[in-house]
């Protein structure tokens, strides 16, 4: 079937394209709408940022949802039905500018020019939705000119002018395209259950799923992989969904981290802040904590946290699922517990009183891999540990939970004494590698002084306020 979504209010449909043709370029080649730039061509710098516009499922009222992602690696099949803008299409049918593009004007936020379409699509994108949190909205925006106050000054007083009543959607035609889906969208398996995809997936188990392509888009722009039987999973009910029971949550494997970072705000916040971190709004609007969770990285920042959680996976293979913890997925570096025409469904996290504390040690606050990342979960019965995880990224070949420190905790007085004692066991749990982010030294003395950050932030108790950030 060809694709068919809405470009600049027009209905544009396509044929012929590989299934990995992205939209960069594709806007740049084919339409010649050139104003969408390539940097990075990795989803890091934002240049070729776009909106896109989407019914949310299941809502009688019709509601449109707006958000920014980076064209450089995001497939055509995974338009269908949706509405994209480009710079190009901000403008008023007798020419007016954006109420973002006059202040970008008025307030010199524009140098050699570059990077100007990313950062005006990203705050065109905020000032639609209502969102005044530049420094986040901004994070996935590079200026190689550090042109960033006038930008912020623009963006500042773009947001008290109303929405140009130009950019109002087309509701109808996005229902008429969004209900116009077949299995098949430009090459690319699209299941619309999960029935579907556990039926298609067993009898083709050499395909690629693609959750939001933030990982795998890099395997075609910079390994140049040709991906074998792409299979987009947006379109899984049951995979998008966030179950909230007396027991916990259960989180389906394709909800974004921009939507779990919402919900799990509630109950973890300081995983919820971490999330914050993950690349950039673009990164997250589109990436999904079931693909951070199956490509096995060791730096990824999910599994920590999840695991110091109690967090258990649930997988399927055809009609067949089964459960483990989630520490227990990964076995080796590059190598997990799962099977051919086996995926990640599910991952749930146990109702539990919020001890969780994730730290994210980076070179950089935003846009930036962790060297180190560390997640505490201790609870304290009458002054004595009663139950210790601990878990780190970046400090072994895969997320690990510190074992022998837990062990020497649990069972312990809540004190400096035992927190002292405990560091020791470090050197049991985990030999840090050498490479560009961090020395093995390194590496492990920050993981020490994480224990002692926990214990001392404990110490403080509620009246105690961490301090993340400082920006101008």
């Amino acid at each position: 079937m060809k694709i068919e979504f809405l470009l600049n209010g027009e209905t544009v449909r396509i044929t012929g394209e590989p299934a990995t043709r992205t939209l960069l370029e594709w806007l740049r080649e084919r339409k010649k709408l050139t104003g969408t730039k390539e940097g990075c061509n990795e989803g890091d710098c934002g240049a070729c940022s776009v909106m896109v516009s989407s019914l949310v499922k299941g809502d009688t009222d019709r509601t449109v949802e707006h958000q920014t992602l980076n064209a450089c690696i995001l497939f055509l099949p995974q338009l269908h039905g949706k509405s994209v803008r480009t710079v190009e299409g901000l403008q008023g049918p007798l020419g007016e500018m954006h109420p973002v593009q006059a202040a970008m004007v008025d307030h010199h936020g524009s140098q050699c020019g570059f990077c100007t379409p990313g950062f005006v699509m990203s705050m065109a994108t905020a000032h639609r939705n209502g969102d005044r949190n530049h420094n986040d909205v901004l994070a996935g925006n590079l200026c190689r000119c550090t042109g960033y106050a006038p930008i912020i000054r623009a963006a500042d007083a773009a947001a008290g002018v109303e929405v140009p009543d130009w950019l109002e959607d087309d509701v109808d035609a996005l229902a008429a395209l969004a209900s116009n889906a077949a299995a098949d969208i430009g090459g690319a398996y699209v299941p619309k259950t999960l029935a579907e995809l556990s039926d298609w997936y067993l009898a083709n188990p050499d395909a690629t799923l693609i959750g939001g392509a933030t990982d795998v888009g890099l395997w075609v722009t910079k390994r140049l992989v040709d991906l074998n039987q792409p299979c987009l999973l947006s379109q899984v009910a049951e995979l998008r969904q966030i179950d909230v029971s007396q027991d916990g949550l259960r989180i389906g494997a394709a909800v974004t981290l921009s939507e779990l970072q919402v919900v799990i705000a509630e109950y973890h916040p300081d995983f919820a802040e971490m999330i914050r971190r993950f690349g950039s709004t673009q990164v997250r609007n589109a990436a999904t904590i079931g693909g951070n969770i199956a490509n096995g990285s060791p730096i990824g920042d999910g599994p920590p946290a999840l695991i110091a959680l109690g967090a258990r996976l649930h997988l399927r293979k055809g009609d067949e699922t089964r459960d483990m913890a989630l520490e227990d997925f990964f076995v080796a570096y590059g190598q997990q517990d799962i099977t051919a025409g086996e995926f990640v469904e599910a991952v749930s996290i146990p109702r539990q009183t919020d001890r969780l504390k994730c730290y994210k040690i980076s070179k950089r606050f935003d846009q930036d891999i962790s060297a180190v990342c560390g997640c505490f979960n201790i609870a304290i019965k009458d002054g004595l540990v009663s139950d210790a995880r601990i878990a780190f990224g970046g400090m072994a070949a895969t997320p690990k939970r510190a074992s022998h420190v837990e062990a020497a905790l649990n069972g312990k007085s809540w004190t400096d004494e035992t927190i002292r004692a405990a560091l020791k066991a470090f050197g049991k749990d985990y030999a840090p590698l050498n490479d560009m982010r961090a020395s093995a030294d390194y590496r492990m003395q920050v993981a020490r002084n994480l224990l002692l950050r926990y214990f001392a932030e404990s110490q403080l108790g509620q009246n105690y306020t961490r301090v993340l950030e400082v920006r101008p």
